[in-house]
């Protein structure tokens, strides 16, 4: 293919889906206008509701009064004339009637609030899916616009390099989708639950209601003190400060605390050797191995128990996984691995293999799984900077 005609082949495909992508756009934004409105008719509905739910409360409390009333003239006929009982049957008959209708108001508006919580979850996604169709077209766009010798030149020599990089791209837009809904579904939510019970907690002292104000403000620390620790591990996982300070031991003992109480897995570290500094793309090599392997076991092994030895010396960082799991094919695994269909263990293999390393899988059916990889330390001084 002649390099002009593929010049327009790229430039038709990259012009068709920009307007594509504007489109879709649209489309999002669209969805997430719709989104605010339904969500301000809610939080309406909602006061209204409790409103409603208080004035229903209320009603029962003094129809109940009335019913009493009525029985209690009806009954005696000396202290009371027949003017008193029709009295007392009419205001038991209004009061009836307005409970009545509040009642019916009451489940008219649990039924609108119900309608617009599933409308509200719709939307949400018929938005995520827009935002993750113009992410994959972000993809394809920014390496479709990249220079046109340089794709030739791919398409000629390097088709290995050339999935490579769309699979880096894949993987860091679905690491910001990840880290967006993270932070959308934990702490954004923490944050408007805290503002919402500081309302609360202001209406409560405009009504001298210490008892309750100290209760809400204890839950309200306890939220913060939860959406703190939730930040600290988003961070933790970006890019673990412990790392630099540290060193790759002791940030390797935290991950697998935090692993086992998130997922309820029994782990066990073993360290073999002298614990010792390395060159920080070394380090950040090793966590992320471990991190990738560990993500593997929760994912697809089934497993109850996972250890982690990593063994130290002068020449070569050696770590081990090993996990009690369900087990699989090596040989097709490999198979897979190869045409790029499983981006965990190909990032792995990959990884590894940047480091002049090897990495080798011991697995069975019902009997577990091993990884084992071996990095020369040498070779990773040299290559830090391409980890």
């Amino acid at each position: 293919m002649q390099a002009d005609a593929l010049d327009r082949v790229i430039k038709n495909a990259i012009n068709v889906m920009e307007t594509s992508k504007y489109q879709i756009f649209e489309i999002s934004e669209t969805a997430r206008h719709e989104r605010e409105v339904l969500s301000r008719e809610l939080e309406d509905i909602k006061e209204e509701t409790g409103n409603t739910i208080d004035q229903v409360d209320k009603l029962e409390r003094e129809y109940k009064r009335s019913r009493i009333r009525l029985t209690e003239v009806s009954r005696d006929f000396n202290r009371y004339r027949e003017n008193d009982i029709k009295i007392a049957y009419e205001a038991a008959i209004d009061l009836q009637l307005k409970l009545t209708i509040a009642r019916e108001k009451e489940n008219h508006l649990k039924a609108r609030r119900d309608d617009l919580q599933k409308r509200i979850k719709n939307v949400d996604k018929q938005v995520e899916r827009a935002e993750t169709i113009v992410s994959q077209m972000n993809v394809v766009l920014e390496y479709l616009s990249g220079d046109l010798n340089q794709v030739t030149r791919i398409l000629e020599s390097a088709k290995n390099r050339q999935l490579l990089g769309l699979k880096i791209i894949l993987a860091q837009e679905d690491e910001r989708k990840r880290i967006s809904r993270e932070i959308h579904d934990g702490m954004a939510q923490t944050m408007a639950n805290v503002v919402l019970r500081t309302e609360i907690a202001e209406r409560m002292l405009i009504k001298q209601e210490y008892t309750a104000v100290r209760e809400e403000l204890v839950d309200l620390k306890g939220q913060v003190r939860g959406g703190l620790e939730e930040v600290r591990k988003i961070i933790f996982n970006l890019r673990p400060m412990a790392l630099d300070d540290l060193g790759i031991v002791p940030t390797l003992r935290k991950y697998i605390q935090d692993f086992e109480e998130k997922t309820k897995i029994r782990t066990k570290f073993t360290l073999v050797g002298r614990e010792s500094r390395f060159p920080s793309g070394l380090e950040i090599a090793i966590f992320r191995l471990v991190q990738e392997a560990f993500s593997n076991v929760v994912k697809h092994a089934k497993a109850t128990f996972v250890s982690l030895e990593l063994t130290l010396d002068k020449e070569h960082v050696k770590i081990y996984v090993v996990d009690n799991g369900i087990g699989f094919d090596v040989e097709m695994t490999e198979q897979i691995i190869t045409k790029g269909n499983n981006f965990g263990l190909l990032g792995m293999r990959e990884r590894v293999e940047l480091l002049d390393g090897k990495m080798t899988i011991v697995s069975e059916k019902d009997a577990g799984a091993k990884f084992t990889m071996v990095i020369p330390i040498g070779n990773a001084e040299n290559k830090e900077e391409l980890i």
